[in-house]
């Protein structure tokens, strides 16, 4: 008899943790397993990539209510939502201030919506083995699904994040099973919740390569980077949400820098989408850089644009594992990351990539250093070709919980 697999997450709008999940199903075996989907929201360019033999659970406009505009809940009636939102929002402001976060109010009041709204959702009416939270929010998994074994995944580095950690440890203990996606991950959040550390199992995010290049070949090279046979460029690719943790701020200030030292044929093309675009896009027209930083905003396939760039750079303040890093590996392309904590977790230095000083000159440094060498490029090039990023195999990880019950990692 097959076994009853739950998987929930909120969307699947376009990011690495949703294309880690897409992954993920994509290996599952369907001989053994029976796999549930829940998706709070029915959105994002992903969900057509969902392999037929998920069972995708039936949309449940409640649900959506986390991220919903709070103008549309007030027309489809959900005053709950509203007056629990509003709650949350003015509460997790106060506490930012009282504890002065830098990064403001965001994580705090997610958890709290988290928290709040769930407690008005309806139970899962089925029950299941086992019940994966994949992404946020973790509430609904931990209180109200039926299963054998829980298991919540952390995809960041907790050394870095803002949250409410009292709140959240009372979250975690709920789960049988904890699944970090890099052993950088796991030192940073059992540093926060040293109980937890038995709870916690490495399982890496499921790489694809064969889709990874199918998509990048599925596409024409962006129209954006095209050259200009007159003149050579050297073209720069990032993807990530346009938020303060990506980095992207430094990114613009590196290339002004770059600039300034003469290098004007480098361009730098960001694709993705997010909050923090409007601030981006006022640094851009001050620093005079309309024409060589383009954010290009959300594709739901990326991969033509990283194909065609001359370097990936991943800019950020912190990561936990960050899935587009692996697919620049995985289409052979030079990389350059920001040495944030977990960096390491992701990049050999000078082996599969560089990593840089987590700082605007730190990146421009980098990136001069790597625009000077041709020959360094082509070496890390030959680096990544030769390795194999395929790793359908952590899954075996899941199954062997599933045949244990409740027992220990194998």
């Amino acid at each position: 008899m097959k076994k009853r697999i739950l998987v929930t997450a909120y969307d699947l709008e376009i990011g690495g943790i949703e294309r880690s999940l897409i992954n993920m199903l994509e290996h599952f075996d369907y001989e053994r397993f029976e796999v549930d989907l829940l998706l709070f929201s029915h959105t994002g360019d992903l969900v057509r990539l969902i392999p037929t033999r998920v069972n995708l659970l039936p949309e449940n406009k409640r649900f959506s209510v986390f991220r919903k505009p709070l103008g549309q809940c007030l027309r489809d009636g959900q005053w709950f939502a509203v007056f629990t939102r509003l709650f949350c929002k003015y509460a997790a402001v106060w506490q930012a201030r009282s504890r002065n976060l830098k990064e403001d109010a965001g994580y705090i009041q997610m958890q709290l919506i988290a928290k709040y709204v769930s407690m008005f959702l309806p139970k899962q009416q089925c029950r299941y083995d086992i019940a994966i939270s994949y992404a946020w929010p973790h509430d609904y998994v931990a209180d109200k699904v039926d299963a054998d074994v829980k298991v919540g995944w952390i995809h960041t580095d907790y050394g870095e994040l803002e949250i409410d950690n009292e709140r959240d440890l009372k979250i975690w203990e709920r789960f049988v099973h904890i699944a970090s996606i890099s052993e950088a991950c796991t030192s940073s959040f059992v540093a926060r919740y040293p109980t937890l550390a038995e709870k916690i199992v490495l399982v890496e995010n499921i790489n694809s390569p064969g889709f990874v290049k199918e998509l990048a070949d599925e596409a024409a090279l962006p129209e954006e980077m095209r050259k200009d046979e007159r003149q050579a460029t050297f073209d720069i690719v990032s993807v990530g949400r346009l938020s303060f943790v990506k980095g992207f701020d430094l990114a613009i200030e590196a290339l002004r820098l770059l600039h300034e030292k003469g290098y004007d044929d480098i361009r730098w093309f960001v694709v993705g989408y997010g909050g923090y675009e409007a601030d981006l896009k006022r640094m851009i027209a001050a620093h005079r850089l309309q024409d060589s930083f383009r954010l290009v905003g959300k594709k739901s396939n990326p991969y033509p644009y990283i194909k065609a760039c001359d370097l990936y750079v991943q800019p950020s303040r912190y990561e936990g594992k960050a899935v587009t890093v692996t697919e620049a590996q995985i289409l052979h392309k030079p990389i350059l990351i920001t040495g944030y904590p977990t960096a390491h977790s992701q990049v050999e230095d000078g082996v599969d990539g560089r990593i840089c000083e987590l700082s605007a000159e730190g990146i421009a440094q980098g990136i001069e250093a790597l625009y000077l060498d041709e020959e360094e490029r082509r070496r890390l090039v030959r680096n990544v070709a030769q390795r194999d990023y395929g790793n359908s195999h952590e899954l075996k990880k899941l199954y062997r919980v599933m045949a244990r019950g409740e027992g220990a990692w194998g």
